[in-house]
């Protein structure tokens, strides 16, 4: 049975065992509650975006939507990842969209004020 559509949460990827922790924590209410998604790594981790893609293809996968997991939308947003997209569709026959990196999104903003209202509430001692 094929899956008709894959979502991808896009980290930078580091060498550092616990960088990656860090996002695949992030990434785990995603993982757990979407059907069909996955974290990639843009570079110096597994899995990449190609891995995934390839993997997916196999089981029948031809739409990807891209979600960074990114701040903002610097030069690794503005070309490096775009050029990563164009070769990845050229190779498998993908359909694959881009989204706007989270940090773009209203939500981040509010879930970093509670964060830092919790961050208040502690005592400083």
């Amino acid at each position: 049975m094929s899956n008709p559509h894959q979502i991808i949460l896009l980290a930078h990827g580091s060498s550092d065992k616990r960088w990656c922790e860090t996002f695949e924590k992030l990434a785990e209410p995603t993982l757990r509650s979407i059907e069909n998604s996955a974290i990639a790594y843009m570079e110096l981790a597994e899995p990449s975006m190609e891995t995934i893609v390839a993997e997916a293809k196999e089981q029948g996968t031809e739409q990807f939507t891209v979600v960074p997991l990114f701040l903002a939308a610097g030069r690794h947003l503005r070309k490096d990842v775009p050029a990563m997209i164009e070769e990845i569709v050229k190779q498998h026959g993908v359909k694959m969209r881009l989204a706007d990196p989270i940090g773009f999104n209203p939500h981040l903003g509010d879930a970093i004020r509670d964060v830092v209202q919790e961050e208040l509430a502690k005592s400083i001692d």
